[in-house]
């Protein structure tokens, strides 16, 4: 059988519960006339906040309206007039309230329908047997408990408009019977100045007797208008009790939380902006029933001024209520001046920016028949918290800087019903800061941008100034500045308490939640979130525990801002936000594919690369970011078996990989033939490889584009692309053992005119053992010492720009002291030959 035929077979009090659930956000109409197609279309394992089901639930709504109507065309007997447009305001209701956010009303019937089975269930004694997929119809939701709040509400608004007219009627009633009363007082007045005879006696005791029954009638219309006017200060006390409770839960849970979300957001959470829809029609719905109710108490103090009556030992409640109607109605409307797009939180000076700003109860209250002016400016920190203690700083005026194109008209779109306005062009022209103490730097250094505007409700019988404060800010001038600026945001949005003062947050934080955020972080960035081994490995490298700490819980224990992002690493000039921050960027930039395959190992440390592939074939290599090296990422191999050695190549940057990308890189190094443990390296990256075809065109300006190929001396041939020579640099192997293997000896070999670079110092990168060169089409050969490619390309830029020093505070003689110069006889001697 049907769910709906059972429900319609329930006790009258679990009807009468039934019955209770649906309202004008869902008529039981509707659920009557289209049970069928309802129970039918609806679905059980739908998760609502599963964007993979959207196009569903779109689509169920737009259905359900079309099904509606089509309906309603049917009934066409006299009868079922009154239902026909009952089910055609119904759906003309969801279509203009639920098309933006077909969501909450599948929720709604959801929870609905949930509610039918549950009550079906325990009538039938199958409480236990219904199966928990089917009971997960939201039951409990938020949405549907709101409805339903708002539902009663109205209904209860629309019995004290009821109770106010009967307290008009009775009233009325009233002046009419104390008109007649002072008629008959006038009459008796009148008899008793004529002669008493006979006639005019019995006249009087007739109209004394009336007089009497007039007085009683007049006594009882009293009581009775003061027993209503109590009853309905009563109902009315109650309204603002619920609305109270509602607003509350609107407010200061799911606005609240929507905000909380959106500064997560921040740090790379999801964020599920449409919800602000769901909470502008909660607000609204507020808004309606909040300024009905001050209009309804309003009433019944004019009416109250026109029959005075009051009965001893009764407080007059009207003018308490009143107050209390007016402040939920100021709280709702300085609540609901909300920034619906955060400014940036890392602010560069002199570049572009844009933000919105948004008032839910906009339309609702007509705010926009008077379309009010929004101002931006940036305040400190320590102005914003003066700003909470006295609203006085607001008015005054008192910034921390200057913004350009700051100010905005809000307007109303009538297809979204929303009342708002965009700034798209603001721009941090100045910026005051305060002095610094100790270790501070100007990245530690919060603002906080400051929206004010000035609302008129009620065609200007009620004005409200309004401002609200964006999510903290660090002012930045250089890039450089950037990912210290981004450890203060991090932290902030990750730690930040609700109810704090403007910007407090925890100096010390338990590493469960640092690597919540981390994680979240990193998600973000990569697409893929990091791995229990991953997050043990940066509490490791947080804590300085350098791997010693085998089976070490750090869950609970507590990470201090300067470890975080002050405190250099051992042996390192950069800290831990630092190699984190620069770690996350190259990902992001440059290895995104593969980090989301799960090819990159990545956060592990140069003993266990080589413990990992001691038992490994010739050839299996693995990837891990540098310890040394921010931003980079290092080769591991095996090249020997026979002599068991490992093999670490210098690590890789963006500067690299802007380049040649890694897979490329891949590509040209023959000797890398399987990825750790055992996957080939072209089932691995063969789908990020460039296509290579031989036959190359000129370009639009004329020039033929070389290849750069990857090649580590002494490892298999240079792949043979263009005809392409490879330089080579010495090669040192590392064996299992930590001791320095042979390697092979090649002739250096200058790439370029420019004065030979130095390589870098072992000591400062982790295993720079083996360094890559590029081949650069160019078939050059001769003798010098290598440079790098990066080298290579700086000195080019430097060209570009006229900024390449002068030959004479470049030039080292000093090491031609050594430079063998046989080749110079060789070659004096080949032209005497010639």
């Amino acid at each position: 059988m049907a769910l709906w035929l059972k429900a319609q077979q329930l006790s009258q009090d679990s009807l009468q519960k039934v019955r209770n659930i649906y309202g004008e956000h869902f008529p039981i109409e509707v659920r009557h006339f289209l049970s069928s197609w309802i129970e039918e279309k609806m679905w059980n394992n739908i998760e609502p906040e599963n964007p993979q089901f959207e196009h569903y639930v779109n689509s169920f709504v737009g259905s359900l309206i079309l099904e509606l109507e089509s309906k309603a065309n049917t009934l066409t007997t006299e009868d079922m007039f009154v239902t026909k447009m009952k089910l055609i305001e119904a759906a003309s209701m969801f279509r203009q309230r639920y098309s933006e956010n077909p969501m909450s009303l599948y929720k709604i019937i959801r929870h609905c329908l949930g509610t039918e089975m549950k009550l079906v269930a325990e009538a039938e004694h199958l409480g236990g047997l219904i199966s928990s997929d089917r009971v997960s119809l939201m039951i409990g939701d938020t949405v549907t408990e709101i409805a339903h709040q708002v539902d009663t509400l109205r209904r209860k608004t629309y019995e004290t408009g009821e109770d106010l007219r009967k307290i008009e009627q009775e009233q009325e009633s009233f002046a009419l019977s104390y008109h007649e009363c002072t008629k008959l007082n006038a009459h008796l007045q009148h008899i008793a100045m004529q002669v008493q005879n006979q006639q005019n006696m019995e006249l009087e005791k007739k109209i004394r007797r009336q007089k009497e029954q007039q007085d009683l009638q007049l006594s009882q219309k009293v009581n009775g208008v003061v027993r209503l006017r109590l009853m309905l200060m009563e109902k009315l006390d109650d309204i603002i009790k619920k609305l109270n409770i509602l607003q509350s839960r609107i407010l200061d849970d799911e606005l609240i939380r929507w905000k909380r979300d959106q500064q997560l957001a921040g740090n790379g959470a999801n964020f599920a902006s449409n919800n602000l829809d769901s909470i502008q029609e909660w607000c609204e719905s507020l808004a309606e029933l909040i300024w009905q109710t001050r209009q309804q108490i309003k009433e019944a103090e004019r009416l109250k001024q026109k029959f005075q009556c009051e009965p001893p030992g009764i407080r007059d409640t009207l003018p308490s209520l009143n107050t209390q109607i007016t402040q939920f109605l100021s709280s709702l409307v300085t609540s609901t001046f909300i920034i619906e797009k955060q400014p940036p939180q890392v602010m560069k000076t002199n570049t572009r920016f844009t933000s919105t700003v948004r008032l839910l109860v906009g339309g609702k209250l007509n705010v926009h028949m008077t379309p009010p002016q929004v101002k931006v400016s940036i305040i400190s920190e320590t102005q914003a918290n003066a700003l909470l203690k006295s609203e006085k700083m607001a008015k005054c005026g008192e910034v921390s800087g200057e913004i350009l194109n700051n100010t905005g008209t809000m307007e109303y779109h009538q297809a979204t019903r929303q009342l708002s306005v965009s700034f798209r062009n603001m721009q941090l022209k100045k910026i005051k800061r305060t002095e610094k103490k100790g270790t501070e730097s100007v990245m530690d250094e919060k603002f906080s941008l400051l929206f004010q505007s000035q609302f008129c409700v009620g065609g200007g019988e009620l004005v409200f100034q309004v401002w609200t404060l964006s999510l903290p800010v660090v002012v930045i001038v250089h890039g450089n500045q950037e990912p210290h600026a981004w450890a203060t945001v991090t932290w902030d949005n990750a730690f930040a308490e609700p109810g704090r003062q403007p910007f407090q947050v925890p100096e010390k934080v338990p590493w469960g939640q640092v690597a919540e955020a981390l994680n979240m972080k990193f998600r973000s960035a990569t697409g893929h979130p990091l791995t229990d081994d991953n997050l043990r490995f940066l509490a490791e490298k947080a804590f300085r525990s350098n791997g010693n700490s085998v089976g070490q819980d750090y869950s609970n224990m507590l990470l201090s801002w300067a470890q975080f992002c002050k405190e250099p690493l051992p042996e390192r000039n950069f800290t831990f936000w630092e190699w984190f921050y620069a770690v996350m960027k190259l990902t992001r930039e440059h290895l995104r594919g593969p980090w989301i395959d799960r090819y990159i190992l990545g956060f592990i440390r140069k003993k266990q690369a080589e413990e990992m592939l001691a038992n490994c074939a010739v050839g299996t290599f693995l990837m891990r970011y540098s310890d040394s090296e921010l931003g980079g990422i290092t080769i591991a191999w095996v090249g020997d078996q026979a002599t068991d050695h490992i093999f670490m190549l210098q690590p890789f940057t963006s500067k690299d990989f802007a380049i040649r990308s890694l897979a490329d890189r891949l590509a040209d190094m023959q000797h890398l033939q399987y990825l750790y443990p055992d996957i080939s390296k072209d089932t691995a990256f063969g789908k990020y490889y460039t296509p290579f075809t031989d036959n190359q065109t000129q370009t639009s300006n004329g020039y033929v584009k070389p290849y750069l190929v990857t090649h580590v001396p002494g490892w298999g041939a240079l792949p043979s692309i263009g005809g392409q020579t490879p330089s080579h640099s010495s090669v040192t192997g590392i064996s299992n053992n930590g001791q320095s293997g042979p390697g092979g000896s090649y002739p250096a070999t200058p790439q370029t005119v420019f004065p030979p670079h130095s390589p870098p110092d072992p000591s400062t990168r982790d295993t720079p053992s083996v360094a890559s060169s590029y081949a650069p089409g160019l078939s050059q050969s001769g003798v010098g010492q290598p440079g790098s490619d990066m080298d290579y390309m700086e000195n080019m830029e430097m060209i570009a720009n006229n900024e390449l020093p002068s030959i004479d505070e470049n030039l080292n003689l000093d090491h031609l002291s050594t430079f063998n110069f046989d080749f110079i006889q060789a070659y004096n001697q080949s032209t005497k030959l010639q």
